[in-house]
């Protein structure tokens, strides 16, 4: 062994702060999403005087930090503001049964989970309506991943109950936050309820190369102890994560290629590391993404896999895909738009066509890696 001091004692270890590396981490330092932070912010200021938050639909693709920057928010205004309004974040993904996300709302309200069998509905909603009565707090709900609702428009019966509870109590005052990696919100909730929600959109962008490097690197500053990786190899990281327009994937990177070094007993992370890292890792940011598309949005994927070819229109494809799917172009069109959105795909303009707006489909990944995940 050419350096003994590079090689690491049973009992010791390069990692600082492992839980920098968990999904569910709060970073102290989130500037990159102040302007975004700062309008949820202003939604929440008539209820600290008295009236009603204003409600907020918040979209952008997975991994841009709309969780965290709620999760801040509501940590913020509790500490602060306790005696005037109760945050409550709620993952649909985790609870997408009506009965189950305000057993949330009432655990968090009154203090205690109901029973899961036994209770009417109606006793934990009015268990929890007569708490915000009597405290004369204001709720505000945020709601993930609300594409989990959207079955049999549960999502419209969810905002109804909470935006209504006012009609039957008087002065209760409620206020949602939807979060959403979608762009076609606005065609689910029923006219009489999208007129209540009414919402604020705030958008999410994609992290730039110089804003997901400058993340990874105070993770890393974070989670490792100092000179474990270098610069350059962060850099890689950077470029892959780039490459699949998914933040968690370089954090999962990081930790990977700090556990792999750890087997080698190595006090540093070296290039070797990353790349075994990197290996492991190149379908994981895809299947994040898949687990979040519908049915349909599943078959139109797997139909371009399918199709296999690396320029093909819009509107050709919809023809092939329109013989074995009977779809309307409208829809289909918001299929494609989602699929870009999410970077699963990308689109060119071909400059011909219909007001020169013709688009080439692509898909951003091989084709056997989509089949295989889905």
């Amino acid at each position: 062994m050419d350096n003994l001091n590079d090689i690491l004692m049973y009992d010791e270890t390069i990692f600082q702060d492992m839980t920098v590396f968990n999904s569910d981490y709060l970073p102290e330092n989130f500037k990159l999403r102040e302007p975004q932070m700062r309008e949820m912010a202003l939604s929440l200021r008539p209820a600290l005087m008295k009236g009603k938050p204003i409600n907020n639909l918040i979209l952008g693709p997975p991994a841009t930090g709309k969780t965290t920057s709620i999760k801040k928010l509501f940590e913020m205004a509790e500490s602060d503001c306790d005696d005037e309004i109760i945050c409550v974040y709620v993952n649909c993904q985790l609870h997408s049964t009506k009965f189950d996300i305000f057993s949330q709302i009432h655990k968090k309200v009154v203090g205690h989970t109901p029973p899961e069998t036994g209770v009417p509905f109606a006793r934990v909603y009015n268990n929890i309506m007569n708490e915000l009565y009597d405290s004369e707090k204001a709720l505000i709900v945020a709601l993930d991943d609300i594409n989990h609702l959207f079955h049999g428009n549960l999502i419209s019966e969810i905002f109804y109950d909470i935006l209504r509870a006012h009609e039957s109590f008087n002065g209760v005052r409620t206020g949602i936050f939807a979060v959403l990696s979608d762009i076609d919100f606005r065609y689910i909730l029923d006219k009489n309820v999208g007129s209540i929600f009414n919402a604020t959109e705030i958008n999410f962008k994609p992290y730039d190369y110089s804003e997901t490097f400058n993340i990874l690197k105070e993770r890393a500053n974070l989670g490792f102890f100092p000179d474990v990786i270098e610069d350059s190899l962060l850099e890689r990281i950077t470029d892959f994560t780039m490459e699949y327009g998914d933040l968690r994937l370089g954090i999962d990177l990081l930790r990977m290629s700090g556990n792999n070094a750890e087997m080698n007993a190595s006090r540093i992370i070296s290039g070797e590391d990353v790349d075994k890292a990197i290996e492991s890792a190149s379908s994981i940011s895809l299947g994040y993404i898949l687990d979040t598309l519908s049915s349909n949005e599943k078959n139109l994927l797997k139909f371009i896999s399918r199709v296999n070819e690396k320029e093909i229109t819009s509107g050709d494809l919809y023809k092939l895909y329109n013989r074995e799917n009977k779809i309307g172009y409208t829809s289909y069109n918001r299929l494609i738009n989602k699929l870009e959105f999410l970077r699963l795909i990308d689109t060119n303009y071909t400059g011909s066509g219909n007001k020169g707006n013709s688009r080439y489909i692509t898909l951003r990944f091989d084709t056997k890696e989509i089949k295989d995940n889905l």
